[in-house]
Formats: C-alpha cells, sequence, structure tokens
C-alpha cells in the first residue's frame, strides 16, 4: 500500500527537523536544508512507501581473502546441504633464522649424520563447528611448487586441480590420519594442561624422497641436512618456498559433523641438542604468517544450493560462497512524479526468518551484510573496497528485531535515477562478509574504523522474509524534498 502526505511549509519544516534527527548519523544523507534560511523558498517533503521485490541468488565462487582457514566437513542442520573446507598452508622464515652448531646435534645415523627423531605439522584452532568427537579422515599432500603470491584466490582454488601436489610416486608426502577435534592421542597431562592449545597434529616420520632422489628417514632430516648445506635459504621466504619447503594441502577424505577454524599451521622439528655438556630433545619450527599464503577450497552441494535458490516465500543468506539475496528497488515507482525532487533518505529492512530445526549445530546467522548495486558486487571484493555509505551500505543483525537494517541508502537510490542504462538497473545485492578493524584514539575520541571487507567465510545461513507474489514483505520508505520558489 502506497501512503503519500504532502506538506504545507511550515508543517514540512517540522518534519524535515524530525527527518534530519532520524538521519544526521548517515554520512549519505544529501544535503537538504542549505537554503531554509531563505525566506524565498518553501519547502515540501513527500514520503512514500513501495513494495521491493527479492529473489536468492547462488554466489558461486568468491574472492576469498579471509584471514583465517577451515578444515572439515560440516551440514547444515536447516538446509540439509554440504560444505567441505580443505586448507592449504604455506610456512614462513625469519632473516634471523639459525639452527644450533652441527656438532651440538646429537642426533645421529649409523654413518654419524644428523637426523631428526621425529617431525610433525600441527594445525592449531581456536574454535570450531560442529562435533568436536566427530571422527574425520584426511590427507596431507605436499605441495610440489609454491602457490603464487599476489593473486587473488577465490573460493573454488583447488591446488590439486591446479596441479600443486607433488605425486606420491615421486617421493611427495601424502600423508593419511583420522583424527577428532578433540585429540585423544595426546595425554590427558598434555591436553590439561594451562597453556595447551588444540591443534590437530599431522606427523611426517616416514620416509622421504626429495626431488632429487636423495631418501631421509623422514621429513624433519630432510630440513635439517638442507639447512646444513645452504643455511641462508631458511633465512629468505622466497628462497625457502621455491628450493625448500612449497607448503602443505591438507584434504578431507572422509567423515563429517565439524570443521575447525585454523588460526596458525606449525611445521616442527624435533632431535637431541647438547648444550654446556648436557644433553636434551629440543625443537625447531616455521609457521604460517601474514606473510605467506593460507588459503581454504570450499566445496558445496550446488545442486541443492540451487533447489534453495528456487524456493518461493523467502530468500537466503548463507555463507561460505553460499547464497545471497538480491533485491529489485521499483526505481520506475520511486521516481514517478519526482524528477525534480531530491530523495534524501531511503530506509530498508530485511526480516529474518527463525529456524525450523533444533538442532545443536545450527550454523550461525551472518552477523555483518554489504549492500552493493549488482553491477559492482565483483568489483566492490576485487578492489578491496570498504562501505563508503554512497553506493555501499552495511548493516549489521538485530537481535531485538530480528532484522538487518539498511537506514539510508539513498546514495544507491540516487545512483540509479542518474545512470537508468546500467545493465542491472535498479538491482542490488545483499551479501554476509568479515571485518577486520582498528581502534584509533583514546578517551573520548576513541573510534573503530573498518579496515578490511571480505566475503565471510565462516559457517552462517538464514531464510529472510520476501521473494512472494505481492512484495509486500520488504518495503523501502522514501523521504522526498521539494525547493519552491515564491
Amino acid at each position: 500500500m502506497r501512503r503519500k502526505i504532502i506538506a504545507a511549509c511550515m508543517l514540512a519544516a517540522c518534519m524535515l527537523a524530525a527527518c534530519i534527527g532520524m538521519i544526521s548519523c548517515d554520512d549519505t544523507t544529501n544535503t537538504i536544508g542549505d537554503s531554509l534560511i531563505d525566506n524565498g523558498d518553501k519547502l515540501s517533503i513527500t514520503a512514500d512507501t513501495f513494495s521491493v521485490a527479492s529473489e536468492t541468488m547462488v554466489a558461486g565462487r568468491v574472492i576469498a581473502r579471509s584471514s583465517t582457514g577451515y578444515l572439515g566437513r560440516m551440514v547444515d542442520p536447516e538446509t540439509m546441504t554440504t560444505v567441505t573446507g580443505n586448507l592449504m598452508s604455506q610456512f614462513h622464515v625469519l632473516s634471523n633464522y639459525e639452527l644450533p652448531a652441527k656438532d651440538s646435534i646429537m642426533s645421529r645415523d649409523a654413518n654419524n649424520e644428523i637426523i631428526a627423531d621425529s617431525c610433525d605439522i600441527r594445525l592449531y584452532y581456536s574454535t570450531y563447528y560442529g562435533d568436536s568427537l566427530s571422527q574425520m579422515k584426511m590427507t596431507a599432500y605436499e605441495l610440489s611448487k609454491p602457490v603464487k603470491e599476489g593473486e587473488s584466490y577465490y573460493s573454488d582454488f583447488d591446488p590439486e586441480a591446479q596441479g600443486y601436489i607433488r605425486p606420491a610416486a615421486q617421493g611427495g608426502i601424502a600423508e593419511k590420519r583420522s583424527f577428532t577435534l578433540t585429540d585423544y592421542t595426546e595425554a590427558d597431562s598434555i591436553r590439561n594442561r594451562r597453556n595447551y592449545n588444540r591443534n590437530i597434529i599431522v606427523r611426517l616420520n616416514k620416509q622421504y624422497k626429495d626431488k632429487k632422489g636423495v631418501t631421509y628417514n623422514n621429513y624433519g632430516t630432510y630440513l635439517l641436512r638442507k639447512y646444513q648445506q645452504d643455511p641462508s635459504a631458511f633465512r629468505n621466504p622466497y628462497r625457502f618456498l621455491h628450493e625448500i619447503c612449497p607448503g602443505f594441502y591438507f584434504k578431507v577424505d572422509g567423515g563429517s559433523g565439524s570443521m575447525a577454524h585454523i588460526q596458525l599451521a606449525q611445521l616442527n622439528i624435533y632431535f637431541k641438542n647438547k648444550q654446556n655438556g648436557k644433553v636434551s630433545e629440543i625443537s625447531t619450527n616455521f609457521v604460517s604468517t601474514e606473510e605467506v599464503l593460507q588459503l581454504t577450497n570450499f566445496s558445496n552441494d550446488n545442486t541443492k544450493l540451487q533447489q534453495l535458490a528456487n524456493e518461493s516465500g523467502h530468500t537466503y543468506l548463507k555463507t561460505p560462497a553460499g547464497l545471497f539475496t538480491k533485491l529489485t528497488l521499483p526505481m520506475s515507482d520511486i521516481m514517478a512524479g519526482h524528477t525534480s525532487d531530491s530523495i534524501n533518505t531511503a530506509k530498508v529492512v530485511l526480516h529474518r526468518i527463525n529456524n525450523s530445526s533444533t538442532s545443536d549445530y545450527q550454523f550461525g546467522i551472518p552477523h555483518n551484510v554489504v549492500m552493493v548495486p549488482a553491477d559492482s558486487l565483483q568489483s566492490f571484493f576485487a578492489n578491496n573496497r570498504l562501505p563508503d555509505n554512497k553506493t555501499s551500505f552495511m548493516a549489521t543483525y538485530n537481535s531485538k528485531t530480528n532484522a538487518y537494517e539498511f537506514n539510508n541508502i539513498s546514495g544507491i537510490v540516487n545512483l540509479f535515477s542518474r545512470n537508468r542504462t546500467m545493465p542491472a538497473w535498479g538491482k542490488v545485492v545483499v551479501v554476509p562478509v568479515e571485518l577486520q578493524s582498528v581502534t584509533q584514539g583514546t578517551g573520548s575520541s576513541k573510534k573503530t574504523v573498518i579496515t578490511k571487507v571480505s566475503n565471510d567465510m565462516g559457517l552462517s545461513s538464514t531464510k529472510l522474509l520476501g521473494n512472494t507474489s505481492t512484495g509486500k514483505n520488504i518495503q523501502i520508505s522514501i523521504i522526498y524534498g521539494k525547493f519552491n520558489g515564491r
């Protein structure tokens, strides 16, 4: 239903004051009060409400820039869709990296050559989805070459399909293991320590053959002897990746029910060392950092996602790389009779539908979402843009109203009104995002500034009201302003 109110000059001024009060915090508010002091002008304000059409779109591949890695497989209890996360990680070295002197390393083989007693990779995770006792299977593959730096990678980037895996027939590591996130293979005395960090461990203690055909008793021994041959290769990240250790790919082979948020991958070498006449077991390690790549390859049940997108009566927001909600703003109706008016505010509220399932392992509700013109969807993330409150806007889930509120998207409406030839004219897309921010200032001037917006790669899913034949579940409320000379 459309509502229209035409106000006289005095009443309009009162309404405008109220409007300014409502939207004064919005950076996108147009300059609508510049000439109020001019008594020669009369101001009229018009408020109108229109229905907005919505639909679900399959996200497809999205640019993945999350700082968190994911490893596991889960079924969404609400939609019964399956998502799998496989992790690729590289390791970084420092310019001052140094091993103990060769003579002090006491772990030796029958030929008195130095060896590693053992070697492992630990994938440290902060939190997880699902059941920590779910039985999972994975394979850790050695890469044959490092994944290239300085490129944009998408959520479906698969090192195996792209030829990055070193074949097992040529000596490449392909270490299989079963695991649960609560690792009962480690002693209670270790897991119960206050400083214990939960991890998934992959042991690399089998015989290893390098690319030159040289055989070692394990991967750690390979690294120790390579250091002895050329320590400088262990102090230069580029050389380490290209000459020593290109990285590993951790692929889920079986099981379902858990997915870990991998914060750090660490490659450890253990050996005996003699210092001050005392022999002790020590270790050295290499870790994944922001200086090297850590990528998650996600695979979804695309057939099921398309079925969800075809449903009516609601739309979906689903991550990772799952489903977005597309809105069609009724631009022709909005502009009809208002070609000379300014659009001061345009408000849209997206109401959430509560889950119907009662599983203990429900996916979370997307917390932050951005709205961008459909034509700008790819470029927004490809160019690392931030919501500018002009042509891109952010909303945060409000648990009290169970909705996402975009209080003023007039910038997008005005963009469409000026560019009627846009291929996706009037269409915007709502996308779940992950934020990175920094805190600036102190005391009363302290504020949080968003520094990065990327596609949300966590597990989340929700329904929104809309996608009906009447279109009345979503409305856009417009406030127009117009100055008329005497």
